[in-house]
């Protein structure tokens, strides 16, 4: 982890963009240390991960673009809106409760991945608390926009995934502790995320956007699977019952490897039902990095930090995670050219 030092104001802009680029590629800052308030909220707010967020969000969008249903453009906009700041608060709200619980300290990953917020002083307790105050009075105000401009159902998904962001590391559900963790991400990321977003666009929620979600959700699984069975040395002596502390690591690691492989299946298997436009299976061009992955997770974890990697002793999930940054970004660029092509016939 670097040392962390303040970004003198004389930088240009040049320098603090790749600064911030490598914040949100890596969720740490510079390999020099440097910080700005950009940078900083970047690192807090573990926002690399926000692409699988938005590849939720836009799977919504686009089926409701080629849906033969009436679409409230402004509705779906601010659903997406909506949960990409669920999404930072999420990760805002983790961090205080793991920290008030006395899960994260100085020698757990999350502090050795990359800064812990308040560990590492990047903020103050109460910073983060306002940062999370922030976000959800956001929400809130997205919220109850979207239920004058639709119905009360809105209220169910934004509620639903505030309520699994707490539950999932807060007392007294600690849904992770428990292994219950992956099963919420299936759910948040799925049916929560895409389907309240279809929802607040259309005032609808037909099966196919239903199964399209559950499908899609199976990455995000992947990459919160393979973190835990990052953490496995230390969850197990402290009593955090993950999915992989009760799988054990060559359980887990199958099921995270067949996950990513159903997501493929369960594409196509849309696509033959006709839940999905045929051109989503542009995602099946990223089967050579599922190739990569499956070799990787049938090989040991490295004894020592590769030079390439900055999230040590992450290895499983970043892994997971650029398989699942390619394969949902290929789904969207097929389904978008599809919209295009559907909006031009």
């Amino acid at each position: 982890m670097s040392t962390l030092r303040i970004m003198p104001s004389t930088l240009n802009l040049a320098d603090r963009m790749a600064a911030w680029s490598y914040a949100f590629r890596t969720a740490n800052p510079p390999e020099q240390g440097m910080v700005d308030g950009v940078t900083r909220w970047l690192v807090v707010t573990r926002a690399g991960v926000l692409p699988m967020t938005l590849t939720s969000g836009l799977i919504a969008v686009l089926l409701a673009a080629v849906a033969d249903v009436p679409v409230d453009w402004l509705n779906v906009t601010l659903a997406v809106i909506g949960i990409v700041i669920a999404h930072l608060a999420n990760n805002l709200m983790n961090d205080l409760a793991d920290t008030e619980v006395g899960n994260d300290t100085e020698t757990y990953p999350r502090a050795l991945y990359a800064p812990h917020p308040i560990l590492s002083g990047l903020v103050t307790k109460r910073q983060l608390l306002t940062g999370i105050v922030v976000c959800q009075v956001l929400d809130l105000a997205i919220m109850v926009t979207l239920i004058s401009r639709v119905d009360w159902w809105v209220a169910a998904f934004a509620l639903g995934g505030l309520f699994l962001s707490w539950a999932y590391t807060a007392p007294p559900l600690r849904l992770k502790k428990r292994g219950l963790g992956e099963f919420d991400v299936l759910i948040t990321w799925g049916p929560l995320m895409v389907g309240g977003v279809y929802y607040a666009g259309t005032g609808s929620l037909p099966w196919q956007v239903l199964a399209a979600a559950t499908v899609y959700a199976l990455l995000p699984t992947t990459v919160l699977m393979g973190k835990h069975i990052d953490k496995l040395p230390y969850d197990a002596p402290t009593g955090t019952t993950t999915l992989p502390v009760l799988l054990g690591e060559g359980r887990a690691k199958a099921i995270t490897q067949v996950m990513a492989i159903a997501y493929y299946v369960g594409v196509a298997a849309l696509v033959v039902a006709r839940a999905l436009p045929w051109p989503a299976l542009l995602t099946l061009v990223g089967l050579p990095r599922l190739v990569w992955m499956m070799r990787q997770y049938a090989e040991p974890k490295p004894t020592e930090r590769p030079p390439d990697n900055p999230v040590w002793p992450l290895w499983w999930a970043p892994i997971a995670f650029l398989h699942t940054r390619r394969a949902g970004g290929l789904l969207i660029l097929g389904m978008l050219g599809w919209a295009i092509w559907a909006g031009v016939r």
